[in-house]
Protein backbone atom coordinates (compact mmCIF):
# COMPACT_ATOMS: atom_id res chain seq x y z
CA UNK A 1 0.00 0.00 0.00
CA UNK A 2 1.39 3.37 -1.03
CA UNK A 3 1.49 6.03 1.66
CA UNK A 4 2.30 9.70 1.26
CA UNK A 5 2.69 11.81 4.38
CA UNK A 6 3.05 15.57 4.07
CA UNK A 7 4.58 17.78 6.74
CA UNK A 8 5.90 21.29 7.18
CA UNK A 9 2.74 23.34 6.88
CA UNK A 10 1.99 26.21 9.20
CA UNK A 11 0.94 29.81 9.74
CA UNK A 12 3.21 32.62 8.68
CA UNK A 13 3.22 36.19 7.43
CA UNK A 14 3.38 37.27 3.83
CA UNK A 15 6.90 37.34 2.45
CA UNK A 16 8.01 34.40 4.53
CA UNK A 17 9.28 30.98 3.51
CA UNK A 18 8.26 27.45 4.25
CA UNK A 19 9.44 24.03 3.13
CA UNK A 20 6.97 21.20 2.75
CA UNK A 21 8.05 17.57 2.78
CA UNK A 22 6.30 14.47 1.54
CA UNK A 23 7.58 11.10 2.67
CA UNK A 24 6.61 8.16 0.48
CA UNK A 25 6.48 4.47 1.19
CA UNK A 26 5.09 1.36 -0.43
CA UNK A 27 6.53 1.68 -3.92
CA UNK A 28 9.86 2.19 -5.59
CA UNK A 29 9.94 5.92 -5.14
CA UNK A 30 12.62 6.65 -7.71
CA UNK A 31 10.52 5.22 -10.55
CA UNK A 32 7.58 7.58 -10.16
CA UNK A 33 6.76 11.18 -10.83
CA UNK A 34 5.77 13.35 -7.89
CA UNK A 35 3.68 16.45 -7.69
CA UNK A 36 2.37 19.11 -5.34
CA UNK A 37 -1.18 20.41 -5.53
CA UNK A 38 -3.26 22.73 -3.40
CA UNK A 39 -6.89 23.32 -2.64
CA UNK A 40 -8.96 25.97 -0.91
CA UNK A 41 -12.54 25.40 0.26
CA UNK A 42 -15.04 25.68 -2.55
CA UNK A 43 -12.47 25.40 -5.31
CA UNK A 44 -11.01 22.57 -7.30
CA UNK A 45 -7.65 21.13 -6.43
CA UNK A 46 -5.03 22.86 -8.54
CA UNK A 47 -1.60 21.91 -9.80
CA UNK A 48 1.40 23.60 -8.19
CA UNK A 49 4.53 21.77 -9.35
CA UNK A 50 5.79 18.40 -10.44
CA UNK A 51 9.06 16.55 -10.89
CA UNK A 52 10.01 13.49 -12.89
CA UNK A 53 11.57 10.37 -11.43
CA UNK A 54 15.17 11.50 -11.88
CA UNK A 55 14.57 15.06 -10.72
CA UNK A 56 15.88 16.46 -13.99
CA UNK A 57 12.54 17.79 -15.17
CA UNK A 58 10.29 20.12 -13.25
CA UNK A 59 7.29 22.24 -14.11
CA UNK A 60 5.44 24.95 -12.20
CA UNK A 61 2.12 26.68 -12.27
CA UNK A 62 2.47 30.28 -13.42
CA UNK A 63 1.22 31.50 -10.05
CA UNK A 64 4.22 30.03 -8.22
CA UNK A 65 6.94 30.16 -10.84
CA UNK A 66 10.07 31.86 -9.52
CA UNK A 67 8.92 31.55 -5.90
CA UNK A 68 8.50 27.79 -5.34
CA UNK A 69 11.01 25.02 -5.98
CA UNK A 70 10.24 21.33 -6.10
CA UNK A 71 12.98 18.78 -5.46
CA UNK A 72 13.33 15.16 -4.49
CA UNK A 73 15.73 12.93 -2.61
CA UNK A 74 15.28 9.41 -3.89
CA UNK A 75 17.56 8.02 -1.19
CA UNK A 76 15.13 9.36 1.42
CA UNK A 77 11.94 8.68 -0.57
CA UNK A 78 11.00 12.29 -0.04
CA UNK A 79 9.86 15.16 -2.23
CA UNK A 80 10.07 18.77 -1.11
CA UNK A 81 8.42 22.04 -1.95
CA UNK A 82 10.41 25.12 -0.99
CA UNK A 83 8.07 28.10 -0.91
CA UNK A 84 9.51 31.60 -0.80
CA UNK A 85 7.94 35.05 -0.94
CA UNK A 86 4.66 33.61 0.21
CA UNK A 87 1.47 35.54 -0.44
CA UNK A 88 -1.96 35.37 1.24
CA UNK A 89 -3.32 33.80 -1.95
CA UNK A 90 -0.98 30.84 -1.38
CA UNK A 91 -3.13 29.87 1.59
CA UNK A 92 -4.45 26.35 0.98
CA UNK A 93 -4.17 22.74 1.93
CA UNK A 94 -1.16 21.36 0.07
CA UNK A 95 -1.19 17.78 -1.14
CA UNK A 96 1.52 15.63 -2.64
CA UNK A 97 0.73 12.96 -5.18
CA UNK A 98 2.52 10.26 -7.09
CA UNK A 99 1.94 8.85 -10.53
CA UNK A 100 3.49 6.49 -13.03
CA UNK A 101 3.70 9.08 -15.76
CA UNK A 102 5.26 12.51 -16.06
CA UNK A 103 3.86 15.13 -16.16
CA UNK A 104 1.56 14.45 -13.24
CA UNK A 105 -1.76 16.19 -12.89
CA UNK A 106 -4.93 15.64 -10.88
CA UNK A 107 -6.27 13.36 -13.62
CA UNK A 108 -3.40 10.87 -13.65
CA UNK A 109 -2.14 10.83 -10.07
CA UNK A 110 -2.33 7.37 -8.54
CA UNK A 111 -2.05 8.19 -4.84
CA UNK A 112 -2.54 11.24 -2.67
CA UNK A 113 -1.44 12.32 0.74
CA UNK A 114 -3.82 13.75 3.32
CA UNK A 115 -2.53 17.28 2.97
CA UNK A 116 -0.91 19.93 5.14
CA UNK A 117 -2.37 23.37 5.81
CA UNK A 118 -0.46 26.48 4.82
CA UNK A 119 -1.86 29.80 5.97
CA UNK A 120 -0.28 33.09 4.94
CA UNK A 121 -1.46 36.24 6.69
CA UNK A 122 -1.18 39.70 5.21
Amino acid sequence: QVQLVESGGGLLQAGGSLRLSCAASGRTFSRYAMGWFRQVPGKEREFVADINWTGERTYYADSVKGRFTISRDNAKNTVYLQMNSLKPEDTAVYYCATGRFYPIRTTNADYWGHGTQVTVSS
